[in-house]
């Protein structure tokens, strides 16, 4: 039996669920403004995968990479979510939603 693609389709899986709270806690404490901080990390495990012998870690480290771009786009909707009363605004950073 071949397990590679539960495997590979469970971490898949889990660095979605992983990266969901944390767009959502980026976009709380820094704003849109984060969104650099993804691209950087995207690009150095886009990096690594290539570089990195074993494949399944490679194919996971693209999975985190890909994520991390995908996480760009949703860090600029979760700031229109929180406009729109669907998450919490940051009190500090009030005025930016006003924009």
């Amino acid at each position: 039996m071949n397990y590679i693609g539960i495997i590979i389709g469970l971490a898949t899986f889990l660095c979605i669920g992983f990266f969901h709270p944390i767009v959502i806690k980026a976009e709380y404490y820094f704003g849109r403004q984060c969104w650099p901080v993804f691209l950087l990390v995207g690009i150095m495990a886009l990096a690594a995968s290539l570089f990195v012998d074993n494949e399944y870690v490679s194919i996971i480290l693209g999975v985190i990479s890909f994520s991390c771009f995908w996480s760009i786009l949703e860090v600029h909707q979760q700031h229109h979510r929180v406009r729109k009363g669907w998450f919490p605004k940051n009190p500090k950073r009030a005025k930016e939603y006003e924009k």
